[in-house]
């Protein structure tokens, strides 16, 4: 699979390849910020077969946080673009938002962290969700 994608104002871009790891919604609080209040689609790929074509994202990490994720995103317009996860090695986790082709997404196989899902969160019948992490 091809991917290609970006952020809003068009100052950073990305190709992605190989096969998904994971197309997922996790509904963690965390998730909730960097998405305006939702839960947040991803689609984790291959970290070795994806690279940054234009500008350099900023990324953040919470200090006060052990093994915190790392975000990263546009630094001119705020568009969220991946996280990196020590949960996940090996692993980019892409935001759907930023893909050109957000259908490529075809929805999520797992739906993650229920346990924060806010009461107007909609949880789709027949995927299998977790409270927090599978085998944590």
């Amino acid at each position: 699979m091809a991917l290609t994608g970006g952020c809003y104002c068009g100052n950073i871009r990305y190709e992605a390849g190989g096969d998904p790891v994971m197309r997922a919604r996790c509904h963690c609080r965390e998730c909730q910020y960097f998405t305006g209040g939702e839960g947040n689609d991803f689609i984790a790929m291959p970290e070795a077969a994806f690279k940054f074509t234009q500008g350099t994202p900023k990324g953040f990490t919470r200090q006060d946080l052990p093994n915190a994720a790392t975000r990263e995103f546009c630094p001119d317009c705020g568009t969220p673009i991946l996280t990196r996860s020590s949960g996940l090695p090996g692993a980019i986790i892409l935001k759907v938002g930023s893909l050109d082709d957000p259908a490529a997404f075809q929805g999520p196989q797992i739906i993650l962290q229920t346990a924060d899902a806010q009461p107007f969160h909609l949880v789709p019948e027949g995927v299998p969700a977790f409270e927090r992490f599978p085998g944590r």
